[in-house]
């Protein structure tokens, strides 16, 4: 994205003046976060009604355009765009000062909108859509969902069937989504479908910008095992579409889906914040009244190593990308450590509570971890496969063999 040149890593002063910065303003907008008298929420995926989730992510809409009415919703990104056109160090700042408040949830779609779709398009996006999208999206006014995977793709995200055919002027769309998280609140969708059957799978797709309104477009909602319906299946029946929706040049669709996917194993590895952490762990294992034992001491390090080690690796992943270079694996490794912690993290609290995890009792931070649980596997999934980082980060990382095709 276009930002400001400047040194990729702060020194210590320019930290502690960014962070009171920060501090100050956060201080006039929210009220500062009491860990003591929250109830913990372990929670992955939602587990609320569509109203109530559409109630979290108005909330968080509404906050996303007062951060960025702050300067604070978009740091890195140039003036240009309602940025500072600070560092990734800054961002990581800011973050961790925002953890102290009481903000609104961004909730996902928020975040795919934000920093999934908003720098795909200022990347590769036209002129008009860049005046057109770039914004309102950097400030959540409108929400944009993925329309990427399909039932018979999988992880194959270049096997897929949804077609674009050439209409007039514009485009006619037949196909089905799968898992499009979001896509129920989002007036926008990100689509990649198939313009050229006779060609290379990877060179046949073309990815266009749909309106989640038109006729043909049906979104129906998956119940997860979690409770909630945050993803969707989403069908689109002979979907009429103006050529100026189209993102790149056709058939290069494939270029625009490794870029939105960039953005996503960075932002998977390190600006979403889920589920339960160390320190979770160790406030449960203090409660418990169990810190002397050896397993818990060893369970909890073991996943403070493995979370300091996916936080260093977002740094490296986002000063490679500030300092202008083209990053390698980093985002597949980050992630890959992120997801295997989730579930090292549920597993540590299960083997912590026994029993007392599995019936709401009453009793405080026990059975709230069920939800941490039996969310872990989703993000295993989500934004490609653990199966899928590996091969990414042996056969592009690693340079070994490409498996069987």
């Amino acid at each position: 994205m276009t930002v400001t040149q400047m040194p990729a890593t702060l020194n210590s002063d320019d930290a502690a003046a960014f962070e009171a910065r920060c501090r100050e303003w956060l201080d006039a907008q929210l009220p500062r976060r009491d860990s003591a008298a929250q109830e913990p929420n372990y929670s992955i995926f939602h587990n609320l009604g569509h109203e109530e989730e559409k109630a979290v992510i108005d909330a968080g809409r509404a906050w996303q355009a007062e951060r960025m009415d702050g300067g604070f919703g978009a740091i890195a990104w140039a003036p240009e765009w309602g940025g500072q056109g600070l560092t990734a160090s800054h961002e990581r700042v800011y973050a961790g000062v925002e953890r102290d408040y009481l903000a609104p949830d961004r909730h996902e779609t928020i975040l795919v909108t934000v920093e999934l779709v908003a720098p795909t398009l200022l990347e590769l996006g036209t002129d008009w859509q860049k005046d057109r999208f770039v914004r309102p999206f950097l400030r959540a006014d409108e929400l944009c969902c993925q329309l990427f995977s399909e039932p018979g793709a999988g992880s194959d995200l270049a096997g897929l069937s949804t077609r674009a055919v050439r209409s007039g002027d514009g485009w006619r769309i037949n196909g089905q989504k799968v898992w499009s998280s979001g896509a129920q609140f989002s007036e926008w969708g990100l689509l990649i479908a198939r313009s050229d059957p006779a060609a290379p799978k990877h060179r046949g797709m073309t990815a266009f910008m749909v309106p989640m309104d038109l006729p043909g477009v049906e979104v129906r909602p998956i119940r997860q095992m979690s409770g909630g319906s945050t993803f969707n299946e989403v069908f689109l029946t002979d979907v009429e579409l103006p050529d100026e929706y189209r993102v790149g040049e056709v058939g290069d669709g494939w270029t625009v889906a490794l870029t939105t996917l960039g953005f996503e194993r960075q932002s998977s590895a390190g600006i979403v914040s889920a589920g339960g952490n160390t320190a979770d762990l160790v406030r449960l294992a203090r409660s418990l009244n169990i810190t002397d034992s050896t397993e818990v001491r060893g369970r909890i390090a073991e996943s403070h190593i493995y979370e300091r080690a996916q936080a260093l690796m977002v740094a490296r992943y986002a000063e490679l990308e500030q300092a202008g270079e083209v990053p390698g694996v980093e985002g597949s490794i980050g992630k890959l450590v992120w997801t295997q912690n989730l579930k090292r993290v549920g597993d540590a609290a299960a083997s912590f509570l026994g029993h007392r995890i599995l019936a709401d009792t009453g009793e405080p931070d026990t059975f709230a971890w069920a939800q941490h649980l039996l969310g872990a596997p989703g993000y295993r999934i989500a934004g490609g496969s653990d199966e899928i980082q590996r091969n990414i980060i042996g056969e592009r990382g690693l340079g070994l063999p490409r498996e069987p095709r």
